[in-house]
């Protein structure tokens, strides 16, 4: 009785909604990926999967491209596209393959908890003071593709920096920070506190 509870226990305990089976599905990166704390974009950045990672893949949310894995320390949110896992011998991508691949379903009510972090989840949560992000490529393609006029600023260019009110910042499409030039750097902000988040070289 009890080999038949302990695997049962387990995979309750992840939260998955597919078979023991798909417990331990692995998964690699097909390139140098953010992992989000939830599922999009405009969540908080947990950090960077360099190209070749691998991970344990726990599902992707029904509907959407967005999966959840553990990788490299981090555990968050990647897109399915960025995900290659074996089938047949070969790589494929998981977001063209997820029934072949018979890959669970999860969905982000069921695992909230990561907004919050727990024991061994420090990196997974809000950036809050001191926080670093890591904002993804596209991010930058979209500052560099639609310029703004440079605003001078005397005052120090660093993260944690608040913003005055007479400064405007430009709202990046899909995107939790907002954007703004100061003495010809890009600058995130986040448009809630006008606080300096990241400052591009």
């Amino acid at each position: 009785m009890n080999r038949l509870l302990k695997p049962i226990l387990a995979a309750a305990a992840l939260g998955l909604t597919a078979g023991l089976a798909q417990a331990e599905m692995l998964a690699t990166t097909a390139t140098d990926i953010t992992v989000y704390s939830g599922p999009g974009s405009e969540y908080p950045a947990v950090g960077i999967a360099t190209r070749g990672s691998s991970g344990a893949l726990d599902g992707c949310l029904q509907g959407e491209n967005w999966c959840r894995i553990d990788v490299n320390g981090m555990r968050g949110w990647v897109y399915a596209e960025q995900l290659m896992m074996d089938y047949n011998g070969a790589p494929v991508a998981v977001e063209q393959h997820r029934s072949d691949l018979s890959v669970p379903v999860v969905s982000y009510e069921q695992t909230g908890s990561i907004a919050t972090p727990a024991p061994g989840d420090e990196l997974i949560g809000r950036v809050e003071d001191g926080a670093i992000i890591a904002p993804p490529a596209e991010v930058r393609t979209y500052i560099d593709t639609t310029p703004v006029a440079t605003v001078p600023y005397d005052g120090d260019l660093v993260v944690g920096t608040t913003l005055p009110n007479g400064i405007t910042v430009a709202q990046v499409p899909n995107y939790r920070y907002s954007y703004v030039r100061l003495n010809d750097r890009p600058v995130l902000v986040d448009p809630q506190t006008r606080r300096v988040v990241y400052v591009y070289e």
